[in-house]
């Protein structure tokens, strides 16, 4: 079965969600989505990919025409994720989440906060393997892009075996979608689904 969503005009993370709640339908085995932007772009085929559909995009009239396709190879009682599952090769290690809401920490006097958050970023190796995932929103966006400080210490940890991620809606926001040096964008959706998988999450 052939599913078509129209979800111009839809910032993210509707188009996922759209995508998502027609992919619970039994029997879909090529689904075409139409988004007008960019975060929207990325996030619907990551997640395609991750409900193991191949995304194919073309570009219409200034719009993207994502094309998922499974072959049909469907498994109905599948559940819908928004990520793939990751198991840890020891179960002991808790997972820890940090959200990093700013381009500064604390209130107060920003040259401060900016010095504080750099340190804190430059500390959070301490976490060892406890640290799973690292996710930027609002103005902390401008740590993984453009021409940022942070980028070599964010480089580390991801070579380290932590996920990064920054909201594709913030990165479009501050015009720094093509300016991202490390990691990956995420949506609320992602961003909701990691909170609930972590043991605890830390937001700074």
């Amino acid at each position: 079965m052939k599913e078509s969503l129209d979800c111009c005009g839809l910032e993210c993370p509707a188009p996922v969600l759209r995508v998502r709640d027609a992919l619970t339908q039994s029997g879909i085995s090529e689904i075409v989505i139409r988004v007008d932007n960019e975060a929207a772009r990325q996030n619907v085929c990551r997640f395609l990919e991750h409900q193991n559909y191949r995304a194919q995009v073309v570009i219409q009239d200034g719009v993207f025409v994502i094309t998922g396709s499974n072959e049909g190879v469907v498994d109905a009682g599948m559940p819908i994720n928004a990520e793939p599952v990751v198991v840890s090769p020891d179960t002991a290690i808790r997972k820890i989440m940090v959200l990093v809401t700013s381009a500064h920490m604390g209130r107060g006097d920003d040259a401060l906060g900016d010095m504080l958050m750099f340190n804190f970023l430059k500390t959070l190796k301490e976490m060892g393997p406890e640290l799973w995932r690292l996710v930027f929103v609002n103005s902390g966006v401008n740590f993984a892009a453009g021409d940022s400080e942070a980028v070599p210490i964010l480089q580390e940890l991801a070579s380290s075996g932590v996920q990064i991620s920054a909201c594709g809606a913030c990165l479009a926001y501050f015009h720094l979608l093509d300016l991202l040096q490390v990691g990956e964008v995420t949506n609320m959706l992602e961003i909701v689904s990691g909170m609930k998988r972590a043991d605890s999450v830390v937001t700074v």
